[in-house]
């Protein structure tokens, strides 16, 4: 049994970041900041989920910190961010901004990536200037938008009130989660993750989600119970790609294919197949490659144009990128990958 809050060895333990720092967002609220990599690399921003902390993203911190600086900061209540009675979508979007400011030079650009409530995140704050400023394309992994606890298929039966009722009650449990014991294993692999996740897969992701204070837990399960941000979407006027595992109880399919219908700029919609809610852990390396290929398409220059404003910082702030797009929506390619499992294998 652990209530360590994160595995200490293996791809999915933390690396050490070249600093950290505290945030401040616009109520008070103190947000835990990492940067890696090179300063002077092209920007990744990372924004992880319920009950998730920064250790969510360490085998992406761990690739993409090679050649790009990676911002990974940590929900508020969530990780080292100290718990705020403040719960709600505007709160989260003030906490983006609030990082963005912080960790990104005057139009900087970076590629955003959110899985679940950081998905969320990022739609929540679409219309705010520092997304708008430095938001040059984003991923959303494993999201949704609206109508989350009716379409969760975690209790297996027939959509309806029954089993609205009993996700709401099981997701919002106020119960302890306790330390992280074979069945605590399996409950979580269940509900989020592939049948055929390798075992380290498993513990990575129940270390990170045990840690997660009660409260926090509840606090923030009933902001995404009520979740509606279907505005946030048409808002995202930047280059989005979005991946979904098709065996997510908690974001089925459906929400993936509803955001890539929606979305201005939808340049890709993969879906996994077999593949749970916990896509970064799930399938690493094809999410690193998504972001890498994203700020490979839509960030070139980005090093030659930070190390100018390094060099010169009263220069005057680069012109917004050509790349974003305010086109009618439209359907985007679905992709299909297939993704070895602990059962493939």
């Amino acid at each position: 049994m652990s209530r360590l809050p994160h595995v200490a060895d293996g791809p999915y333990a933390p690396p050490v970041p070249a600093h950290e720092l505290t945030v401040t967002s616009a109520d008070g609220a103190r947000l835990h900041v990492e940067v890696h990599g090179p300063e002077n690399a092209p920007a990744v921003v990372l924004s992880h989920g319920w009950c998730c902390s920064t250790a969510f993203w360490a085998a992406q911190i761990r690739e993409l910190a090679a050649d790009h600086r990676v911002v990974a900061y940590d929900q508020r209540g969530h990780g080292r961010s100290p718990a705020n009675p403040a719960y709600g979508t505007e709160p989260l979007a003030d906490d983006l901004e609030a990082v963005l400011k912080a960790t990104l030079a005057p139009g900087e650009q970076a590629v955003i990536a959110g899985h679940s409530m950081g998905g969320m995140t990022l739609m929540a704050a679409a219309t705010r200037p520092a997304v708008r400023e430095h938001a040059a394309a984003v991923l959303l992994c494993s999201t949704g938008s609206a109508r989350l606890v009716p379409s969760a298929t975690v209790v297996p039966l027939r959509e309806g009130r029954v089993r609205t009722w009993l996700t709401r009650r099981i997701l919002g449990s106020r119960a302890p989660l306790g330390p992280v014991t074979p069945a605590a294993r399996r409950i979580l692999k269940y509900g989020t993750m592939s049948p055929g996740s390798a075992p380290d897969m498993v513990e990575a992701c129940a270390r990170i989600v045990h840690a997660c204070p009660r409260r926090v837990r509840y606090g923030w399960s009933h902001v995404l119970d009520l979740l509606d941000l279907d505005h946030g979407v048409r808002e995202l006027r930047m280059p989005v790609e979005v991946v979904v595992g098709t065996a997510d109880r908690l974001t089925p399919p459906v929400h993936a294919r509803a955001l890539a219908a929606a979305l201005p700029d939808c340049v890709g919609l993969t879906e996994l197949p077999g593949l749970g809610h916990m896509t970064p852990v799930e399938a690493p390396d094809l999410v690193t490659g998504k972001i890498r290929a994203l700020a490979a398409a839509h960030m070139s220059g980005a090093r030659d144009e930070r190390s100018a404003r390094t060099a010169a910082p009263t220069a005057a702030p680069t012109a917004a990128p050509t790349g974003v797009q305010t086109a009618a929506a439209q359907t985007a390619p679905v992709q299909t990958a297939a993704v070895q499992t602990e059962e493939s294998a």
